[in-house]
């Protein structure tokens, strides 16, 4: 019984290493019962440091709904008998996580052998969560044999392990990425400028020279010319041109000017292998790694870029050059 002005936090109940189960009985504190939640929570603890230095939003959303699952399988494992509908692990859940981990894994590279861990703390923090979750899980399945324990519970536990070990792929491979582009960005930031305006007038002329090429081999294309910012001044879309291709094409248009590179070249270096992997998952999806993307100078500075879609690579890139020449034509060059 807690003593007159003593404070809420405490009880003194537990003194005797004995708790209460949801329900009111009462075990000893290293019952596997017991044992079982309390690895499962301190699983939660971990996701919790995980998501506290993860720097990808779509990791940080996922680990915080993951966080009050956790309080339910808590919640279910804490009571001796079944949990009435709406206090207990469903399939919806299960099913969750496994739409999470195949969003997770559109978002890296294909996975090869083993992962070595501690490239940055979220990933560290992440697989600790995985590790702790798979020891709770083996508890959950030790107290199986013993007392009743929902399927749900354990098929549950086994899918947050795998999530947790994509959520730390997710954010080493994001954090590459980033290094890769600081250092490509310092590579090229040296000799050229950028400046951000660019004329109607001027996207007009570039336009129809990109269109006239168009039409000449054929190919109803999208047609865009974009800032020194990489935001649109004009965008075309020719008869029966792909409406996929209006996205590509201002993609093709922004990676030009953000990477200061005609995206053909880029493609090489995004390849499976190469040292810009996976760079297409990053800013927004904006980034797209092949032909059709050429840069727009003025001498030495960077003024714009066209972006071209709805043929063949071959085809775009043919059709923006003839918009480029234009421009140099324009430039006196």
């Amino acid at each position: 019984m807690k003593k007159k002005g003593t404070p809420g936090l405490y009880t003194r109940t537990g003194d005797r290493g004995e708790t209460s189960l949801l329900g009111g009985i009462r075990v000893g504190k290293d019952s596997l019962r017991v044992s079982a939640y309390g690895t499962v929570d301190e699983a939660g603890a971990a996701l919790a440091l995980g998501r506290s230095l993860a720097s990808c939003t779509w990791v940080q959303e996922v680990a915080a709904r993951v966080q009050q699952d956790l309080f339910v399988v808590c919640s279910e494992l804490a009571r001796p008998e079944v949990p009435a509908a709406g206090a207990r692990v469903e399939d919806g859940m299960i099913s969750r996580l496994e739409e999470d981990i195949n969003e997770g894994l559109k978002r890296i590279p294909a996975l090869r052998g083993f992962a070595v861990s501690g490239h940055i703390p979220a990933e560290a923090a992440f697989d600790l969560a995985r590790t702790i979750t798979r020891r709770a899980e083996r508890m959950v399945v030790r107290l199986s044999r013993r007392e009743l324990v929902r399927e749900e519970v354990i098929r549950y536990l086994n899918r947050l392990s795998d999530l947790l070990f994509v959520l730390a792929r997710v954010e080493a491979h994001e954090h590459l990425v980033r290094v890769v582009m600081n250092k490509v960005l310092e590579k090229t930031r040296g000799g050229h400028k950028v400046h951000e305006t660019i004329t109607l007038d001027l996207a007009r002329q570039i336009a129809a020279a990109a269109e006239e090429k168009a039409h000449q081999i054929g190919v109803p294309m999208v047609i865009v010319v974009a800032d020194g910012a990489g935001n649109p001044v004009l965008l075309e879309r020719m008869p029966g041109a792909l409406l996929a291709s209006l996205d590509i094409a201002a993609g093709k248009a922004f990676t030009a000017v953000a990477l200061k590179m005609e995206t053909e070249k880029l493609s090489e270096l995004a390849a499976p292998g190469g040292p810009l992997y996976g760079i297409n998952t990053t800013n927004g999806g904006k980034i797209v790694p092949f032909g059709g993307g050429i840069p727009l100078y003025r001498g030495s500075d960077i003024v714009g870029a066209i972006g071209i879609s709805g043929g063949s690579v071959e085809e775009d890139i043919e059709v923006a050059r003839a918009g480029v020449e234009k421009w140099n034509q324009l430039q006196g060059r």
